[in-house]
């Protein structure tokens, strides 16, 4: 059940995790019982194991980013800043965790190469690419 709430989420992440941590490319050669249990091992920072927690960033660097803010604001409390309360240091972990806000996206996928070459070449003459 594990491996297929994984696969349900894309395949990407795990093709990834499988490479970073077990220097392995092909995930379908090892059987679903191997490829589970290879996949319930991940470490939590791993993008499967971000994801199914459904952390913004992974738990270490979350963990990394309350450190850094926590050593910044006691050095800033013994500031003359903070004695006038103003100048109070970002928090890296809120920068991390706040919600992203939507933009254009921008990304074009095209089906064939002549496709790619063809808007491409549009792009470079001034129009604009259609994908």
């Amino acid at each position: 059940m594990f491996l297929a709430r994984v696969l349900a989420d894309g395949e990407g992440d795990l093709v990834c995790d499988f490479a970073e941590t077990y220097r392995l490319l092909d995930w379908r050669s090892l059987g679903a019982r191997q490829a589970a249990t290879l996949a319930a091992g991940l470490p939590l920072g791993s993008r499967v194991m971000t994801r199914l927690s459904g952390a913004a960033v992974p738990l270490p660097l979350q963990l990394q980013a309350r450190i850094a803010d926590d050593l910044a604001l006691l050095v800033w409390m013994q500031s003359k800043d903070a004695q006038a309360g103003r100048n109070r240091p970002v928090s890296i972990l809120q920068a991390l965790t706040a919600p992203v806000q939507e933009k254009k996206n921008d990304l074009q996928a095209y089906d064939t190469p002549e496709a790619f070459w063809a808007a491409r070449s549009e792009f470079v003459k001034g129009g604009v690419p259609r994908g």
